[in-house]
């Protein structure tokens, strides 16, 4: 027995070892070249640096290139703190290549955690390595969680090389990857192919529908004054001098807004102003940014002003309480 059990031994010993690097693939991705000069792929480059520079400016921080600012962690960082209200203890200016990446490792952990994306398009090696595709699925991604009233080009697709390296040989393909998607609902929100705000569409369409939407506009409101006493029945009218609206940011940003800094009982137009003035300033702080909007329309009771506000709001916390959408159909 133990003879068979030694040449037994023996056999498997001269069996021919396997040989890992068979099963090492290296794969890469990148964008073609000609899908860099399609309009709609410049547009949303345009848009996404437009929405990072308009979020940083309070920090005088100026990004030129999506391609070359945000490999370091630097800029990353700036926006998850100034977005999500997180800072990480971190060398402000990372120079060497590891510390980059460390920094980028710490930056992209918690921007993951509230992202929430099942299958992740981007890592810290291909950030650090400038990988455009990479950087352009992230930064899309931060848009839809922290900024989802952001209007960013629909249906922006890239033709993409995967190129895999084997051993043996290499294999290359062609496939078309999805940037941003065509939708007009609180899930998606991308704007529609004539760059329309969903509530300048909103209005064109039948009043029960508006109806619809402002009553759930309404709801939402009032579920977030209810610890303050206060009731909203009349969208159009109840937020043109602005003391409803900050208190209303107030409680859902988390923000202590002192009396003394605007009016609560406004008794004329100036004072008004200067509420929903400030109350757009507190937007833009809390990395809502609804540049369309003007103060002086608010107060005028223009209800597509309004509405834009308040849709901003809803969309940002409504959306991660999880609560139902509204479709705009």
């Amino acid at each position: 027995m133990e003879a068979d059990v030694s040449q037994n031994h023996n056999e498997e010993e001269e069996e021919e070892p396997v040989d890992a690097d068979c099963f090492q693939v290296v794969r890469t991705k990148m964008i073609q070249p000609t899908s860099l000069k399609d309009p709609r792929v410049e547009k949303l480059k345009e848009a996404l640096l437009d929405w990072i520079n308009s979020t940083l400016k309070a920090e005088h921080i100026v990004v030129q290139s999506l391609d070359e600012d945000l490999y370091d962690g630097l800029v990353l960082h700036h926006l998850l703190a100034r977005l999500a209200g997180v800072r990480l203890s971190l060398e402000e200016i990372a120079l060497t290549s590891s510390a980059q990446i460390r920094k980028l490792q710490a930056v992209l952990e918690e921007l993951d955690k509230r992202l929430d994306q099942s299958d992740t398009k981007w890592d810290v090696s291909r950030i650090h390595k400038k990988d455009l595709l990479a950087t352009l699925h992230l930064l899309v991604a931060m848009v839809r969680c922290f900024q989802p009233e952001l209007v960013l080009p629909s249906n922006v697709n890239v033709q993409v090389v995967v190129m895999e390296v084997r051993r043996k040989g290499m294999r290359s393909d062609v496939q078309t990857e999805v940037l941003t998607g065509d939708s007009t609902n609180v899930e998606n929100l991308s704007c529609t192919d004539g760059g329309v705000n969903p509530v300048e569409q909103l209005l064109k369409l039948g009043a029960h529908k508006v109806a619809v939407v402002k009553q759930a506009l309404v709801d939402f409101v009032n579920k977030s004054l209810a610890s303050l006493g206060l009731h909203v029945s009349d969208v159009d009218k109840q937020f043109s001098d602005g003391v409803i609206l900050m208190l209303l940011i107030g409680q859902l940003e988390g923000f202590f807004i002192p009396l003394c800094d605007f009016s609560l009982i406004p008794v004329n137009n100036e004072q008004m102003l200067h509420n929903v003035t400030f109350a757009l300033s507190l937007l833009t702080h809390a990395g809502l940014h609804v540049s369309s909007v003007q103060p002086q329309d608010v107060v005028a009771r223009d209800v597509a002003a309004t509405l834009k506000v308040l849709y901003a709001l809803f969309c940002k916390h409504a959306r991660q309480e999880e609560k139902t959408s509204v479709v705009f159909l």
